[in-house]
């Protein structure tokens, strides 16, 4: 059910597409041309400027931690024990600089209130499950900090999961917006975490089926 050799190519593939479309929408073409932003725009209020300045540094910080985190995930970086610590270490840095700018962005996020909550709820699950996991590699806790970052990465691929699943919901029902916005954040978080934690616990039970066969 859960393949490591079947999840890894799926996962590369959703990472590699998000990461063009994020690219050719927001960095080759203007980010007010984007559907999401454009809405802004007709509220004179809106700091499109100032937002920007935040804006700009969220996509880049999040695109760097979904490559690496991608990476870091392979038996082939953990191979390369340098190379793997300080790709970890700008992991670690893009996601603790990006923590700093959501906040920002969420008090304009679509669909108001419930989309700002929901995004800052994300921001403070992306910070602690990040948090936890260096602080488990700094006491030489392998196997915890192994776990905690397969939970961190799993809340920066919400960036990934958020477009698909609000696109389903967008598809499927006729809803408003201020409710689809915070509803696609939310499932898309707990969707991550629970695929997260089958693996860990299928992962697990395969470890301690290893150690009885040699006891």
């Amino acid at each position: 059910m859960l393949n490591r050799k079947i999840i890894l190519p799926v996962l590369y593939v959703l990472v590699y597409l998000f990461t063009f479309y994020v690219v050719l929408q927001y960095l080759i073409y203007k980010p007010s041309q984007a559907g999401m932003v454009s809405a802004k725009l007709n509220d004179s209020s809106f700091p499109y400027a100032i937002w920007k300045l935040f804006f700009y540094p969220h996509i880049l910080l999040g695109i760097t931690a979904l490559l690496i985190g991608a990476y870091q995930l392979t038996q082939r970086s953990r191979k390369k024990t340098p190379r793997h610590k300080m790709l970890g270490r700008i992991y670690g840095i893009a996601i603790l600089l990006n923590v700093l700018v959501v906040p920002y962005i969420s008090l304009y996020a679509t669909g108001g209130t419930p989309s700002t909550v929901a995004f800052l709820l994300l921001d403070v699950l992306w910070l602690g499950t990040t948090v936890i996991g260096i602080r488990h590699i700094r006491n030489k806790r392998l196997r915890q900090h192994r776990e905690w970052m397969l939970r961190s990465y799993a809340i920066t691929f919400v960036f990934v999961t958020f477009r698909i699943v609000l696109g389903i919901i967008q598809l499927s029902i006729d809803a408003s917006t201020s409710s689809t916005f915070p509803f696609a954040v939310y499932l898309s978080i707990a969707l991550n975490l629970a695929f997260t934690e089958l693996y860990l616990h299928k992962s697990s039970r395969s470890s301690l089926k290893s150690i009885e066969r040699v006891v």
